[in-house]
């Protein structure tokens, strides 16, 4: 088909036209300024620390879960949380834990266990001082090594529950879910040692919730907080560890140290100071393997 001059001249005069048009619409929008962007709240970081215990549960979290107060927990997990506040009766932790030892003997506990490379030589320096102290183990790392379980209780150590796999949210869980894990860990114990007493329950991070009490109790554990945290699970050094220790331990702290879960030789290495000082002004002892 031909096209006629005219025809083809209406069609190029159409063309700039649109062109033009289009021109002047990107140059308006660009004297037009962005909105604001809203700032989402949300930071990321590339490296985050992630430290051998989770975390606890976060407070809102836990009061929404529970209907009542946060317990008492860590840090920031990291490892096992932070001492109840100075207001709270010291005999009695978060939700009706126990953690003081109820009377003038300081106890020292030793939780995520057992660990083939510190365990040992957590029972040397023990033994060496001739101080018996209280193990609260995982049960996976039990059912690993049973051998570190028959270990500490040939020492005169006495065992406590925690866990089967350092399960922080525990608390959370349902009742029988709870049931199970704690049952769990307390099979893979006495698979090493049938008849050894487990007569307490350490929560994780210190992630206390009425459910997990209420079942440790209803196996007829007692729930252990602690009274003297050096957060050694932050690993500060073994001067760090012991200064602190040696300065908050009062008649009847319970003393929060860790022989796994990460580096523990900084624990290990504060030991030998700790005891001498401690069963200088102290009865040291494990908790009782038979409270009744």
């Amino acid at each position: 088909m031909r096209i006629s001059p005219a025809t083809r001249a209406a069609g190029v005069v159409t063309l700039v036209v649109a062109a033009l048009l289009g021109s002047a619409y990107a140059l308006g929008r660009s004297l037009i300024p962005d909105p604001p962007r809203r700032d989402s709240g949300v930071t990321t970081s590339a490296e985050r620390p992630h430290d051998a215990d989770q975390p606890p549960v976060d407070d809102s979290r836990r009061r929404d879960l529970d209907g009542g107060p946060a317990a008492a927990g860590q840090d920031g997990s990291g490892r096992d949380g932070a001492s109840p506040s100075p207001d709270d009766d010291p005999a009695e932790g978060a939700f009706g834990t126990r953690s003081t030892t109820g009377t003038a003997t300081v106890a020292l506990t030793f939780d995520d266990g057992p660990d083939p490379q510190y365990t040992p030589q957590v029972l040397a320096v023990l033994r060496e001082h001739h101080v018996t102290a209280t193990f609260c183990v995982v049960g996976e790392n039990a059912q690993a090594h049973p051998d570190l379980i028959r270990a500490i209780v040939a020492d005169g150590h006495t065992l406590c529950n925690h866990t089967w796999d350092h399960d922080v949210t525990l608390g959370a869980r349902s009742p029988d879910r709870i049931r199970a894990d704690l049952l769990r860990t307390a099979e893979a114990i006495r698979a090493a040692v049938p008849d050894a007493p487990i007569a307490y329950y350490r929560q994780p991070g210190g992630a206390w919730t009425y459910s997990v009490v209420a079942v440790a109790k209803e196996l007829g554990m007692i729930p252990l907080h602690w009274t003297v945290d050096p957060s050694d699970w932050r690993a500060p050094g073994a001067g760090r560890i012991a200064a602190t220790i040696l300065t908050a331990v009062r008649p009847g702290s319970v003393v929060l140290l860790h022989d796994a879960g990460g580096d523990r030789q900084g624990t290990v290495d504060s030991l030998p100071r700790i005891l001498r000082d401690l069963t200088s002004r102290f009865q040291v002892e494990a908790l009782p393997a038979d409270p009744t």
